[in-house]
């Protein structure tokens, strides 16, 4: 039954490759058809993985999609308007990541006020900033090299942004797994008080949790760039509901009950399978957030069974 658990949603998705690749042989099955899910999803896996860290310790950022986007337009107006060189601009879209992540990590731990609350509103201060400082426009034309290491050159026939979401997700991975800080992430988002009563330096493991969803943002930013050409200001706050559902999903199968990148990231392309898949078939642009906003309340639900079954078993 544990087993089941742990790989029923990997085997779900399988079903649906195997059912929509019957159902139009002649198109969903074909190279390209996958190359496009696999690409068109990264942005969703990376804002996901940065969901993620701050999850482990316990803690929500909403700003994450937001962050992205200020990431994207920072490069893109540095780059295009400003013609720095694109890793310069890249370099400052990274350094812009991080203060957001510091803004939020500070407002939460010093001021002790609920991270929802102070994510939220630095999502929704960062959006208006993304606006101001592009004039609420799409800035396109950013430089020919930073498409090609994105979006318009390919490994195996699927484009790079995606063999970068894989390298993101085995780092991860590995951090959570094999190392000390890992474990004490995990340690601090179960119980804070017997963290700090072990002499775990709770506030420091959140601080970093809140850094490194900017960071991962940051660099979602730079790959969301490279592949629209550019930056919308108000494309972020579309990807964070997608984000959220595939993490909340995630957490069902290869370790039910905890957030976990492969978890996340075998979500994210269920979700886009499905939502691909349908849009194939016919289905009207309304099947998305049907889609996501279904997957996430059914996850939600899901990871509250676990919860309650978890603490039966330990006599919680």
């Amino acid at each position: 039954m544990a087993r089941l658990e742990r790989f029923a949603l990997p085997i779900i998705w399988a079903l649906l490759l195997v059912g929509f690749s019957i159902a139009m042989p002649t198109t969903f099955p074909h190279l390209g058809n996958i190359a496009a899910i696999l690409g068109s999803q990264v942005i969703v896996l990376l804002l996901s993985l940065a969901l993620l860290i701050p999850l482990l310790a316990g803690d929500y950022d909403l700003s994450v999609a937001s962050n992205m986007a200020l990431s994207a337009m920072v490069l893109t107006i540095l780059n295009v308007q400003h013609h720095w060189p694109w890793p310069a601009a890249a370099g400052i879209a990274v350094v812009t990541g991080l203060l957001v992540g510091f803004l939020n990590g500070a407002l939460t731990i010093i001021f002790g006020i609920d991270s929802l609350i102070v994510t939220l509103g630095i999502g929704t201060l960062i959006s208006g900033v993304d606006a101001l400082i592009s004039g609420s426009a799409v800035v396109t034309g950013v430089s020919q090299q930073l498409l090609s290491l994105v979006s318009a050159d390919h490994f195996l026939g699927i484009p790079l942004e995606f063999w970068y979401g894989i390298v993101v997700c085995v780092l991860i991975w590995y951090f959570l797994a094999f190392t000390p800080a890992g474990r004490r992430l995990l340690f601090v988002g179960r119980n804070r008080a017997v963290a700090r009563l072990s002499g775990i330096r709770v506030s420091r493991v959140r601080m970093f949790s809140f850094l490194a969803a900017g960071l991962i943002s940051a660099l979602c930013g730079i790959i969301f760039a490279g592949t629209l050409d550019g930056a919308d200001p108000s494309s972020g706050p579309t990807y964070l509901l997608p984000a959220f559902a595939a993490v909340f999903l995630g957490a069902t199968t290869i370790t039910p009950g905890r957030f976990n990148p492969w978890g996340a990231f075998i979500a994210v392309y269920f979700l886009g399978t499905g939502i691909s898949g349908l849009q194939l078939l016919g289905l009207a642009s309304w099947i998305q957030p049907v889609f996501y906003g279904g997957a996430l309340v059914i996850a939600v639900a899901f990871s509250q069974v676990m919860r309650g079954r978890q603490a039966l078993q330990t006599g919680g």
